[in-house]
């Protein structure tokens, strides 16, 4: 049989224990509705979670098999063309050039995105009012560069051939977007 002596634990005086209790709640009440707070942290990450469910694409409405006679389409198309994304044709009848999508053109096809957009600055935002969605609403302008960009949309015939999209890709933009605010935190409203 094994007896224990019993220790005595002696608590901090009660002045000790109303601070320590106080520091407690006000750090636990400050981290409560953090994600609905109009910061900046906040709004980059609902914007970031918003596109990046919304890629950029070169192309939007066309449908392939694409023809068209206008030569300023069909050099920029041509570019992908070159870059084995498209495959063409010359109907001499028509006087129109046919493009289809290659193989390797499958898995952008028909709308060839070339990444998505990661917020990487707040520039401003309007303070919060409510707005059309009954919620409250903010007027964000952000900066932003593209990631997640393929090697066929990196060449320099296709960046050539697509300014924006080189724009974008090399220097980033600046876009404005209302943003609305509901019990799960900012979101884009739509």
């Amino acid at each position: 049989m094994f007896l224990c002596k019993a220790k005595t634990v002696q608590r901090a005086p009660k002045p000790v224990q109303f601070v320590t209790m106080t520091l407690v709640a006000i750090l636990l009440s400050s981290g409560c509705n953090s994600k609905t707070k109009a910061t900046p942290e906040n709004f980059t990450q609902a914007l970031n979670a918003y596109f990046q469910e919304r890629s950029e694409c070169l192309l939007s409405g066309v449908h392939f098999p694409y023809a068209t006679s206008d030569p300023t389409v069909t050099k920029q198309m041509n570019t992908l063309v070159k870059s084995q994304l498209l495959e063409s044709s010359y109907e001499s009848a028509v006087h129109t050039t046919r493009f289809t999508v290659a193989r390797a053109g499958e898995r952008y096809a028909p709308r060839f995105c070339y990444g998505h957009r990661v917020i990487s600055s707040i520039d401003s935002f309007t303070p919060p009012a409510k707005g059309a969605t009954g919620f409250p609403e903010t007027y964000v302008t952000f900066r932003y560069t593209i990631t997640d960009v393929p090697v066929w949309a990196k060449s320099p015939d296709v960046l050539a051939a697509f300014p924006a999209m080189a724009t974008a890709i090399t220097a980033g933009g600046s876009g404005q977007i209302t943003l609305a605010q509901t019990l799960a935190g900012w979101q884009v409203p739509e």
